[in-house]
């Protein structure tokens, strides 16, 4: 079993910017697609981000696209989220999450179908 753990949330205000990490134990995560979701007060988790597992392909939502970049350290067993420019509306609980042998473009239709997450962080952008 792999064991995430997000780190980095925190309350900024509008058009600020934050670095979310989730560090992976339990398991090497090098074979695994990381992706990053998010649940906001009141609405379903939806997909933010996502990364294969070599760290060459990204998929992003077209709300966050251009503004926030995955990115990932298979010798550090980490993956980050840095969001730029944040919205009000980006305020959340930001999960990691992983997928075995999964593309990052997979992870875009796997909002309950990863193979583990984390706890989750939160997020929290005044306007």
């Amino acid at each position: 079993q792999a064991q995430l753990v997000e780190s980095g949330g925190g309350s900024v205000q509008a058009g600020g910017f934050l670095r979310l990490s989730c560090v992976a134990s339990g398991r090497a995560m090098s074979s695994y697609a990381m992706g990053w979701f998010r649940r906001a007060p009141g609405k379903e988790r939806e997909f933010v981000a996502a990364v294969s597992w070599d760290g060459g392909s990204t998929f992003y939502s077209k709300s966050v696209k251009g503004r926030f970049t995955i990115s990932r350290d298979n010798a550090e067993n980490t993956v980050y989220l840095e969001m730029n420019n944040l919205y009000p509306e980006d305020t959340a609980v930001y999960y990691c999450a992983a997928l075995r042998y999964g593309t990052a473009e997979a992870c875009g239709s796997k909002t309950y179908g990863m193979d583990y997450w984390g706890k989750g962080t939160l997020v929290t952008v005044s306007s």
